[in-house]
């Protein structure tokens, strides 16, 4: 019975697939080299005794292993994304729904080298502990590599497997020709991170590689060295390459010349140079204007641009867009608690001083997985965005005028509210008059806000041109051009909109946790104990753990993130009940609950010692002395999670 044309090209696209996944083609030179050892078999060799040395060696069993057809007429589905679980790439990919209907790009990273950094490393040894990972995002695809032991010459072995599609709904299903695909401006976004041992992670590389020269390959492949550049101060040092090969799945029978392609990218370079110029004119005009309102203004924090990781400087409207989370956030305030859970950092110049002024594009962001304080905002603000909010980075001072960037939404009654990105807390601000006498201790703001100078979105930006920035006097009508001077929104539109810049493409999807929370927790605990029962036996104190006051304490830890969500307690009468319950009379409890944003037992004993009370709970001396302790992480996207630990003790005094 024959297939008919769907099915067959189904089952050619499917072992084309396993073919190239596998690297059949290294096998095939391993037996060609063995063959060529021999220059008396080199005219003699059979196709069948070629076939048979593959046997031999069991590249045909595997092929065969991995190659499952289903009987029934299901309705294929899209590739499957690879995203960012350490155990998915290789499996991913073979597991894949390939339509055949439907066009890839295969991008397959075979090595690393140049790599000179690592030189001094390998001297002392600290390379071979620590490890890269290659990030990737491509049209709201992302991927992450396995990680490679740091050398000079890193041992990626890498495929990823890239959807190419129009972004029409009526045509996401169609095979993209080649003219569509030559006007497909996306890049690849390859960031490369570098984790040590202790879990701590750099950004070495934000690079945007150009794909579309595979398109005037003949045969559909191309092999290409890709140029990493450092970030941040040398962004314009090479400091590596990546050993790498292009290959359209299925491959397109029609093949462009090298001008096509080349003029295709000038012309759309040019384009991009030329909305940068317009809008670099626009702003000058606009700044002129608003010094013009009042000289003093130029002291004022006006954000307008802004530089990357790749010393590119960008309108700072470019770095938020609204950005839906899927069912990973349920609520606004659940996403300012996970970019609250992101860990802060502050890069210094080098050689010491302020603070190095560099934002990250939000794929750099979330995958080192920490910040500054203007990638925690942006990051919320595009969260908030996502969720239908009125939402806006805000620019300015706090205590000793250090520049700080925050969250401000705008319900439609007025009511203005603050979030504090780094931390969680939500403020609502209610404007003082500047001639109304001196407020006391208790009535001033609770917010940590000095100044303002201007905020913006993604496709708005107002400039503060009230008497006072100071925040606790400010009011925030942005559209009263008497207190706030914007800029217009078509010039924004043109440079920050949907496909205005190939740099700052369709933001990258968030990822769920990988993390198993009850096995994490449970083996965070135990360790734990551990380092607490050692460091009692140096004390000259015996250990002994009540498990079931252990217990108890588990819904104080629920409740405690609970409230860290919401802003609500619940839960408090339940346990403190089962606590008088737990303590006998005559005995005394303590109990210190603390909170982290990593996941290192040394690390988080040696915090916990630092901390009066936990310290006392932990050295506890007296009679019929009862340890407690319970772990309990809660996982959030971007492997960010809030784990959080409660030391407690009952005991008999001694007098």
């Amino acid at each position: 019975m024959a297939l008919p044309p769907e099915k067959v090209a189904e089952l050619k696209q499917i072992i084309h697939t396993q073919l190239a996944q596998m690297d059949v083609e290294k096998h095939i030179r391993e037996v060609m080299d063995d063959i060529t050892g021999d220059e008396q078999m080199m005219d003699h060799v059979t196709e069948e005794e070629m076939i048979e040395k593959l046997r031999n060696r069991g590249v045909v069993d595997e092929i065969m292993s991995h190659l499952h057809f289903s009987g029934g007429a299901q309705p294929l589905r899209p590739a499957t994304h690879l995203v960012d679980q350490d155990n998915l790439n290789h499996g991913a990919v073979r597991r894949a729904n390939i339509d055949p209907t439907r066009r890839y790009l295969y991008l397959k990273i075979r090595g690393g080298k140049a790599f000179m950094d690592q030189l001094a490393e390998e001297d002392t040894g600290q390379a071979s502990s620590a490890s890269f990972t290659l990030h990737l995002h491509f049209r709201g695809q992302r991927f992450k590599s396995r990680p490679a032991p740091c050398a000079v010459e890193p041992s990626f072995d890498e495929g990823f497997l890239l959807e190419l599609h129009k972004e029409g709904a009526g045509d996401a299903g169609k095979m993209a020709d080649v003219g569509s695909m030559l006007s497909i401006c996306d890049p690849i976004h390859i960031v490369l991170i570098r984790t040590t041992p202790m879990g701590e992670s750099t950004l070495v590389s934000s690079n945007f590689f150009e794909w579309r020269p595979l398109l005037t390959a003949k045969h559909g492949h191309l092999p290409v060295s890709i140029e990493l550049k450092g970030t941040g101060p040398e962004s314009k040092v090479p400091i590596g390459i990546l050993e790498a090969d292009l290959e359209l799945f299925p491959r397109s029978g029609q093949v462009l010349e090298e001008n096509v392609v080349r003029t295709q990218l000038d012309l759309e370079r040019g384009r991009q140079a030329e909305q940068d110029r317009r809008f670099l004119e626009y702003a000058k005009h606009w700044w002129r204007e608003y010094l013009d309102i009042k000289p003093a203004h130029q002291d004022r924090l006006i954000k307008i641009f802004a530089l990357d990781e790749n010393s590119n400087y960008r309108p700072v409207c470019s770095y938020v867009t609204p950005l839906r989370a899927g069912r990973l956030l349920d609520s606004p305030r659940q996403a300012m608690r996970f970019v609250s859970l992101v860990r802060y950092d502050r890069e210094m110049k080098l050689g010491g001083g302020d603070k190095l002024e560099q934002w990250s594009s939000l794929h750099a962001f979330l995958a080192r997985n920490k910040g500054d304080c203007e990638d925690h905002a942006t990051l919320l603000c595009s969260l908030l965005l996502g969720f239908g909010l009125d939402a806006y980075v805000c620019i300015g001072t706090k205590a000793k005028s250090a520049v700080h960037a925050w969250v401000m939404t705008i319900s439609t009654d007025g009511l203005v509210t603050f979030w504090e990105s780094l931390n969680g807390h939500r403020f609502v601000h209610e404007p003082v008059d500047p001639m109304a006498p001196p407020m006391g201790k208790r009535e001033r703001a609770s917010y940590p806000y000095k100044t303002i100078g201007s905020v913006f979105n993604h496709r708005s930006f107002y400039a503060n041109t009230q008497a006072s920035d100071r925040v606790e006097e400010c009011r925030f009508d942005l559209q009263n051009g008497a207190l706030w001077k914007n800029m217009s929104a078509e010039v924004l539109l043109s440079v920050c909109g949907p496909g205005a810049s190939p740099h700052w493409p369709s933001p990258p999807p968030l990822v769920a946790s990988a993390l198993d929370a009850t096995l994490a927790s449970n083996d965070l605990e135990i360790q734990v104990r551990r380092l607490v029962a050692q460091h009692r036996q140096d004390q000259g104190l015996s250990t002994t753990w009540d498990d079931q006051l252990s217990y108890i304490l588990t819904p104080a830890l629920a409740a405690y993130e609970t409230e860290r969500v919401t802003g609500v307690t619940a839960g408090n009468e339940e346990f403190q009940d089962a606590v008088r319950q737990a303590v006998p009379d005559g005995q005394t409890f303590k109990g210190y609950p603390i909170q982290f944003t990593h996941r290192s037992p040394r690390k988080a004993f040696l915090t916990c010692l630092k901390a009066p009370i936990c310290e006392e709970i932990i050295n506890c001396r007296g009679d019929q002395v009862r340890l407690a302790l319970r772990v309990r992480i809660f996982p959030y996207p971007e492997s960010a999670c809030a784990v959080w630990m409660m030391f407690a003790c009952k005991y008999k005094s001694v007098l």
